[in-house]
This record gives structure tokens, sequence and C-alpha cells, in this order.
């Protein structure tokens, strides 16, 4: 059974910083590709950042990129997501994923693509 568990969320002031982490089992953590992905009441689930199975290649939204930073440890089975210079725009329930496919050679960014989800973690910016 595949499980992922995020963690790090809360309330920070604009211009602050988090670091989200995201602890999985289950499944062969280091043989695929990880992504974070956001989500406000009412709106779509918004893609993020992603990275490679290797770790080798990342991926970014366009609204985060220069202010957030994706990675993982396969030794430890986790993905993080560090967060500066958080805006109230930032304001969202994160979700970590993994894809569905083993090995994929290109960083995925559509939710379809990732199959397992962790339960979420509310992140609040204050102005």
């Amino acid at each position: 059974q595949v499980q992922l568990v995020e963690s790090g969320g809360g309330l920070v002031q604009a211009g602050g910083s988090l670091r989200l982490s995201c602890a999985t089992s289950g499944r062969t953590f280091s043989s695929y590709g990880m992504a974070w992905f956001r989500q406000v009441p009412g709106k779509e689930r918004e893609f993020v950042a992603a990275i490679g199975w290797s770790g080798g290649s990342t991926y970014y939204a366009h609204s985060v990129k220069g202010r957030f930073t994706i990675s993982r440890t396969n030794a430890k089975n986790t993905v993080y997501l560090q967060m500066n210079s958080l805006k109230p725009e930032d304001t969202a329930v994160y979700y970590c994923a993994t894809d569905r496919a083993l090995k994929r050679s290109v960083v995925a960014s559509s939710w379809h693509e990732y199959d397992y989800w962790g339960q979420g973690t509310q992140v609040t910016v204050s102005s």
C-alpha cells in the first residue's frame, strides 16, 4: 500500500518561508518522479513543482519559479518543497503526489500523470 504523508504547513507572514516534507512508503521511491500541487477551495488543483525520479530534473510553475525549490532524498523516501518569499496568493492546501510511470524520462506536470496523493497540508500566508 502506497502512502504519502505531508508535513510542514502552517501560518506565515508574507515574505516568510516554510519547508514542506512528504514522506512516502509502499513503493520504490527512487524509481518515481514526485510533484507538489496545491488547491484553493472552489478552484482547480494547480501544479507547483515536480522532480524527476533521479533528482536530476525539476520543473516549476511560473508563479513559483525562483521562490520555491523542490528536492528529494531517496535514502529517506522523502520529497521537500522549500518555499521562500511567500505571498498571500500562495495560500492553499499543498499535496504531494507520486508519478504513475516508472522512471519517466521527462518531468510530468499534469495531475492525471500522478496516481498516489497525500492528504494535504494547509499553508496560509497572511498579508
